[in-house]
């Protein structure tokens, strides 16, 4: 039952999410339709390309339309429009006819690019996610180490200079915008440090090799762009874990420890570590999303070419379908999260119980 309650919230939420972003893109200045035809524009093709796309539809129908191609059982008319049955478009099963209308069990269809004509936009994120995913992987790994160490480093060397140095440097990490320590990353590291770090200011995970006929896998590129993407979830975890190890510290069975002759470290590694973890677990999830969205920031000041680089340049073209299905894209994988860490929180603190009825 906990299970169903799970699901019904995730397709509510991502009902929640296509609707809202939908509804805000119509309302977006500019005509896709003028968009992709560009300076060859006139009266004929135009109407021809609304019609192929379904913009001289009223905007609910369109939406009603869009939410047809993603649901997995869906009708669609048999003749040949907009929304017909069609393989190029759709893999289906077809499930049985009514009228002139057939209902299908398919995959869910994002349909196709505005701005590059016959390129379906689950293609562009096939291409593009995989790069977000190890960005956001190592920025995340980044975090959790490295956080993880000064905010026990700290918490053990409490109001001594060194605890003063880190909380002063979180700090910093925390209010600095990604934009910001973006360019300044790439300015230092990749232009005025470069004979000696080597690292380029732009460059994504692939790179044509120097005959230019295959792509390389270029891990140096990952470097900046992970630290810059790393750095407020860094601060963040490295001020609660101090926070909660010295909330931790005065606990009884701390205090038992301590009698015993246990040493700080084992103290502190072996017993308060999994109880200190909760508030560090719960607002990982939270940081994620602000993560997703300095990817987008980070992802295009670096050149990097994962799905936050592609909502730019959506954005720039007007290129609604890839948008929309990054979005959905960006937003299924953070709902995910946010359930795993529920889990894991359940599995850290055993007091707290999930819902089971």
């Amino acid at each position: 039952m906990n299970f169903l309650k799970r699901i019904t919230s995730i397709f509510i939420t991502l009902w929640g999410v296509v609707t809202v972003v939908f509804y805000l893109l119509s309302v977006l200045p500019g005509d896709p339709a003028r968009m992709m035809l560009g300076q060859n524009e006139n009266q004929e093709e135009l109407q021809l390309i609304q019609q192929k796309y379904g913009f001289d539809q009223p905007i609910f129908i369109q939406y009603l339309n869009y939410l047809n191609d993603l649901s997995p059982i869906s009708t669609h008319p048999q003749q040949h429009d907009f929304n017909g049955l069609s393989t190029q478009k759709y893999t289906y099963i077809n499930l049985l006819n009514v009228g002139e209308r057939a209902v299908v069990l398919k995959l869910p269809y994002l349909r196709e690019s505005y701005h590059r004509s016959g390129v379906k936009v689950s293609q562009v994120i096939r291409n593009t996610l995989p790069n977000t995913a190890i960005l956001a992987i190592t920025a995340l790994l980044i975090a959790i180490s490295f956080g993880l160490f000064f905010g026990i480093l700290s918490a053990i060397y409490s109001n001594s200079n060194l605890d003063r140095v880190i909380q002063l440097v979180s700090t910093l990490g925390m209010s600095l915008p990604s934009f910001f320590s973006a360019i300044l990353v790439a300015w230092i590291f990749g232009f005025l440090l470069h004979q000696y770090t080597s690292l380029d200011m732009t460059g994504s995970l692939y790179a044509l090799d120097d005959m230019g006929e295959s792509y390389r896998i270029v891990w140096k590129n990952l470097i900046l762009p992970a630290f810059v993407l790393g750095i407020r979830p860094l601060a963040v975890v490295s001020q609660l874990m101090r926070n909660a190890l010295l909330d931790e510290w005065n606990r009884g069975y701390v205090k038992t420890a301590r009698a015993k002759g246990l040493s700080t470290s084992t103290i502190i590694l072996k017993h308060m570590l999994k109880n200190a973890l909760n508030p560090v677990i719960t607002a990982l999830s939270g940081w994620f999303a602000s993560m997703l969205a300095g990817a987008v920031f980070v992802e295009y000041i670096f050149g990097w070419n994962g799905i936050g680089k592609e909502i730019v340049n959506a954005l720039n073209f007007l290129d609604i379908p890839v948008l929309m299905g990054s979005v959905i894209t960006v937003s299924f994988f953070f709902i995910i999260i946010n359930q795993v860490v529920d889990l894991l929180y359940a599995y850290l603190d055993p007091k707290v119980q999930l819902n089971k009825h």
